[in-house]
């Protein structure tokens, strides 16, 4: 043999070594890593929902063995057919999309386990500061609203109501941008008034460019704005999976219940890279103070029935759907023991 080929079999013989070597210690971490992946899908990247990000930022997914990865939907109707389809297996998105997929008759229906946040979780935003501000002030009024039979809309029109307003005759409710995108049509002129989520309702009053009036989530009263959910089977096939991912929940709902909203914002920040510590802790604060986040995951049937007459108000909904058949609270119930 030749020393040329001899060294070329040697370095065939290293190379080999290293890469058995390599992929041994791959497969090791695997095993002792042992987590189970679990793809979320969130309708959308929101301060609003800090509890579940300090879930993931202080570790507690992974304590429970589970590999979260995260998706955004940016949008109810996004998340719900990614958790439809197989793309995801829990999805996190208003309530009301698990009853018009059951209410359409979906065989493999999307059932909530967890519900997070029991108010809603926007704001409205003036042109000007108002300093006591009335909800009849809308009246004759152009406001930028949301995607017709989200959460975020029938709110609005919920608290319209509540105050006599008629949301058809006595304003006008521009639902012709997407979400989003409100803000920055409300700092190029449109609207008088916007309905925007967090950090967008900050943002427009630190530049200048609007000011918030109003609290829908504190106007609204208690309401179950947003739960996690997942198919039917997905529940049936795999308990223990979900019940790992709901005690890691309870743990971030704890998290915020016994923490300042200072604690709460340095937990949450590397999930918010793009905004300021001092930005992200006012808003914290702006949902800490409204009683944002429930002290369990337990979506109650009351809490359900409200939904129901919220979307039967809307007439998005012509009959209620089972309570039972839509909301599992075994998982939350363990989790709060």
């Amino acid at each position: 043999m030749t020393l040329r080929k001899s060294v070329s079999v040697l370095l065939v013989l290293v190379l080999t070594l290293l890469c058995g070597l390599t992929a041994c210690a791959d497969k090791t971490q695997g095993e002792a890593d042992g987590r189970t992946k679990v793809v979320l899908n969130e309708v959308a990247h929101s301060v609003f929902y800090a509890p579940m990000y300090v879930a993931l930022e202080e570790g507690y997914f992974a304590e429970e063995g589970l590999d979260i990865e995260l998706v955004t939907g940016f949008g109810a109707d996004k998340t719900m057919t990614a958790v439809l389809t197989g793309e995801a297996d829990i999805g996190f998105m208003g309530c009301e999309s698990t009853v018009y997929t059951y209410a359409g008759g979906t065989q493999d229906y999307v059932v909530n386990f967890a519900q997070l946040t029991q108010r809603a979780g926007n704001f409205l935003v003036s042109r000007e500061p108002i300093e006591n501000f009335s909800w009849d002030m809308v009246k004759g009024r152009t406001v930028l609203g949301g995607r017709a039979g989200g959460m975020p809309e029938m709110v609005f029109e919920y608290i319209l109501e509540k105050n006599n307003i008629d949301p058809k005759a006595d304003l006008t409710i521009d639902q012709s941008i997407d979400f989003g995108s409100t803000a920055a049509a409300f700092s190029g002129g449109q609207g008088d008034y916007s309905v925007e989520f967090e950090p967008h309702a900050t943002a427009l009053e630190q530049k200048g460019d609007g000011y918030v009036v109003a609290s829908l989530g504190e106007d609204s009263g208690y309401v179950p704005y947003t739960s996690f959910s997942a198919k039917k089977s997905y529940l049936e096939a795999h308990p223990d999976t979900v019940q790992a991912f709901t005690n890691a929940l309870q743990r971030g709902m704890d998290y915020v219940q016994s923490h300042t909203p200072d604690d709460i914002a340095k937990a949450i920040a590397p999930q918010f890279t793009e905004t300021d510590l001092d930005t992200l802790t006012t808003i914290v604060k702006r949902y800490y103070e409204q009683d944002t986040w429930k002290e369990n995951l337990v979506f109650e049937e009351e809490s359900f029935t409200l939904l129901q007459n919220i979307l039967l108000d809307a007439k998005v909904l012509t009959e209620k759907v089972p309570y039972g058949e839509l909301v599992n609270t075994d998982f939350a119930k363990k989790a709060a023991e």
